[in-house]
């Protein structure tokens, strides 16, 4: 297969993604960016090489200045790519086996203390109602996005997608729709629900014409719902009118969840139910217990130091 085959497979490749794999808009923009830029010189001009195995070696030099992580996924997407169609029997070999993405070291997340928790909420408790019923919506909506985030470990996607219908407040649960179309049930803790009974009773208020939890006006159908973008920026600017120090993002939230939980003894197979995680490694890179908490755990845990303490 020459180059300018593969290329005109891409449409197919990503229509697999979608309707097999179950990708989210998001990730079949990225795989699409990612091959586009993989097949570049095929879309300007002749490439000089028609075979698929040389033209992508050379492909994957040019992204030598990349950082490793943006070079894995990029190199990630390829093999991905080569994969389908190879299953599909369009290659006759397996050329993804030849391309290999280098270990990225594991970086910290970032998360806020709960010193800075407590700023955002007592920030967020000083709004006053505002006169403008869209403004006092925003307003409202923002403490519960921020509460959902911290509150639920909700991802910044799931919380702007959440359907009124999806909130059981019977029951305290909610249900969520994660990434590759999986859903999940997350509890909540009192105080958010404390905040979801006052926003219940200002729901009553909207005209019934649309299953949008978080929506921008009250009246108009074709504004309700609120982009990804929108609740970042709802999120960045409570942590600056709050006084903190570094910027605020939903998924240092949602990282902060999971920190504090696990610092305060929760179990990470706990934690990683609650995330939505469909293994246990991917919960792991929120786990970072300071050595002062690792001292104690050690002291309290093993066998020797109970020995210790009896005598």
């Amino acid at each position: 297969m020459t180059p300018k085959q593969a290329y005109a497979q891409i449409d197919n490749y990503l229509k697999y993604m979608e309707n097999i794999n179950s990708c989210s808009p998001h990730t079949q923009r990225a795989y699409k960016k990612d091959l586009d830029d993989f097949f570049e010189p095929v879309k300007t001009s002749k490439p000089h090489k028609n075979d698929l195995r040389s033209y992508f070696s050379a492909q994957l030099v040019s992204l030598g200045d990349l950082s490793l992580a943006s070079r894995n996924r990029k190199v990630g997407t390829l093999k991905s790519f080569l994969n389908w169609m190879y299953e599909t029997h369009l290659l006759d070999s397996p050329l993804s086996d030849l391309y290999h993405s280098p270990k990225v070291p594991r970086k910290i997340p970032h998360f806020i203390s709960f010193d800075e928790v407590t700023s955002c909420l007592d920030f967020l408790s000083r709004r006053h109602s505002s006169k403008n019923s869209d403004e006092d919506l925003i307003f409202r909506q923002q403490r519960l996005l921020f509460l959902f985030l911290y509150g639920a470990g909700l991802r910044i996607s799931e919380g702007c997608n959440l359907k009124i219908t999806d909130i059981n407040r019977f029951e305290k649960k909610i249900l969520i729709r994660g990434k590759g179309a999986k859903e999940r049930f997350v509890v909540c803790p009192d105080f958010v629900w404390t905040e979801w009974n006052s926003y219940e009773d200002y729901l009553k208020t909207f005209p019934k014409t649309s299953n949008v939890f978080f929506r921008l006006k009250k009246s108009r159908p074709e504004d309700l719902s609120i982009s990804e973008r929108t609740g970042y920026e709802w999120i960045r600017s409570i942590g600056q009118q709050a006084g903190l120090i570094q910027n605020l993002n939903p998924h240092a939230l949602r990282h902060s969840f999971a920190t504090h939980l696990l610092n305060s003894g929760a179990n990470l197979r706990v934690i990683q139910n609650l995330l939505g995680h469909s293994t246990l490694s991917a919960t792991e890179k929120y786990t970072h217990l300071n050595l002062s908490q690792l001292y104690q755990t050690l002291e309290r845990s093993h066998p020797l130091g109970k020995l210790k303490k009896a005598r």
